[in-house]
Parts: structure tokens; C-alpha cells; sequence
């Protein structure tokens, strides 16, 4: 979904994100922003001063939801843990096994193959997301 924001510093941004909510949480560098996403325009919001932004978030949100998945069954977490795409690996309580464990399930769910480097990276689940859907569209 392609998205274009424009931030009081006269900012023009286009931005590849599935979930505005999470643009917007990302876009609070400006003091204000206007959002079009699809055509379709949102009222400019208030948001905290600085001067820049960045927003990345590719892969889809059922992939987002499997690798929440995947990382709850990990880690033995409860069903109902708040895992979201902004969850640190870390913060779940995953030591640096219990990731390599996450990316080989998930090379597995995928049929994908992770690169040691690329594994590396890794530190959130919208990061192991968004590697997923790269890796798949090289396929």
C-alpha cells in the first residue's frame, strides 16, 4: 500500500506500510502530518517536533501474525501475550539460542532459507516479518 505523508517541515515521504496505524506511530518526528493513503485523505494530526522520518514495514500483516505465532510457541509464551510486530525478541525473554531456534521455525513454517548474516538482524518480529516476505519474493 503505497502512502504519502507531508510534515510541517514541508517533508514529502512515500511510505510502503500495511499498517497506517504503525506509519503514523513511526511518523512522530514532525509536529504535524497530513496522511493519503489509497486516495483517501486523513485530517492533519498533531504529532511531537523534530525533523525527519523514516518508514518501513513491507511484509503483510498475516505474516506479522504467523511469526507472533511461531515466537509465542518458541518461547512457550501464553496464547494470549501481547507479541506485536514492535516485540524485541529480547524483551520476550529470548536468549540468543531461543532466536536461532525462532529462525530455524521459521524457515520451516516459510520454506525459506535465512542467511547467518541476515539472522543477525534480526531483533524484532516486524524485522523477521519483513525479511520473510523479501526472502519469499526472491523465490
Amino acid at each position: 500500500m503505497a502512502s504519502s505523508i507531508a510534515g510541517s517541515s514541508t517533508f514529502m515521504a512515500s511510505l510502503s506500510c500495511h499498517n497506517p496505524n504503525q506509519a503514523l506511530s513511526r511518523a512522530s518526528n514532525f509536529n504535524a502530518v497530513s496522511l493519503a493513503i489509497n486516495g483517501k485523505s486523513f485530517p492533519s494530526l498533531k504529532l511531537h517536533s523534530a525533523s525527519r522520518l523514516r518508514v518501513s514495514c513491507a511484509a503483510k500483516p498475516e505474516t506479522v501474525d504467523k511469526v507472533c505465532c511461531i515466537v509465542r510457541k518458541q518461547l512457550a509464551l501464553p496464547e494470549d501475550s501481547a507479541v506485536t510486530g514492535e516485540s524485541k525478541f529480547s524483551s520476550l525473554g529470548a536468549d540468543s539460542l531461543d532466536t536461532v531456534e525462532i529462525v530455524m521455525g521459521l524457515e520451516e513454517e516459510f520454506g525459506i532459507s535465512v542467511e547467518e548474516e541476515s539472522a543477525q538482524t534480526i531483533a524484532t518480529v516486524q524485522d523477521a516479518a519483513d525479511l520473510i516476505e523479501k526472502l519469499i519474493e526472491k523465490k
